[in-house]
């Protein structure tokens, strides 16, 4: 059991969340009971995550994807009352992290990400948005078609590849979810192939015009993994009972 202050404070502290310019609040998102003893994790705070940590009598529910984004409509209606009204009805807090984990070192969904797929870190690029997200690796030479296998296998969701110029791949760069935008900045680090979660339009002909190897590997399974190695850790630290729930979702 850990009071709900210590463990924000915590995490905070740990994911420096002071050094990120996000869209969105990061840490307590909505306040439950002050103490926590059973923890839930997943990706993003649905409705059907936030009813499945009811089941299990949660005192919170630690996420990537939270709630309370910059420009969206504020009123509370809709499914957003629904949320809030069975989360507030169920004294279980909210605790979301965006940016602040896709970075971690450790923990992040970049790091967890490339530890799953086998690729060696190498380096990291800069993103507009605070610390470095994007990472920069090696992978034992493999043929795009050959490493577009390996991630549907790892992630159980079948990539979209558009070949590059490379015979084998042996250099990547990679930044999980809607990361497709970073496609300029992998180009320029000479990398093989830039992973990421989705794809626009213009993203297949920059790939295309580069010689990139580009995987959109999906937003929801790039970022599963993030949330449930701090959730994990977070259990381990303060003698926590935690369950990662995977809500499926095929974007």
């Amino acid at each position: 059991m850990v009071a709900l202050a210590e463990l924000i404070a915590y995490t905070d502290e740990m994911l420096r969340v002071r050094d990120f310019r996000d869209y969105c609040p990061n840490g307590l998102q909505v306040e439950g009971r002050p103490e926590v003893k059973t923890l839930v994790s997943g990706v993003s705070a649905s409705l059907a995550l936030v009813e499945a940590a009811r089941q299990r009598d949660a005192d919170a529910i630690l996420v990537h994807h939270g709630y309370f984004w910059k420009g969206e409509d504020a009123r509370i209606i809709g499914y957003k009352k629904q949320r809030l009204q069975t989360l507030l009805a169920s004294n279980i807090s909210l605790i979301g992290y965006h940016l602040p984990l896709d970075a971690h070192p450790t923990l992040g969904n970049n790091a967890r990400l490339g530890s799953k797929l086998g690729f060696r870190v190498t380096g990291s690029f800069d993103t507009d948005s605070g610390p470095s997200l994007g990472l920069v690796g090696e992978v034992d030479p493999v043929t795009g078609v050959q490493l577009a296998h390996a991630i549907h296998q790892a992630l159980n969701r079948p990539p979209l590849h558009i070949p590059g110029r490379a015979t084998e791949i042996k250099t990547i760069a990679w930044c999980t979810g809607g990361a497709q935008g970073y496609i300029d900045r992998a180009a320029a680090l000479g990398v093989d192939a830039y992973l990421t979660g989705e794809v626009s339009e213009y993203t297949v002909h920059i790939a295309r015009e580069t010689g990139l190897h580009f995987f959109a590997a999906g937003h929801h399974a790039t970022e599963r993994y993030g949330a449930q190695a701090l959730g994990e850790h977070l259990a381990e630290r303060f003698g926590l009972k935690h369950e990662f729930i995977d809500i499926e979702n095929p974007a």
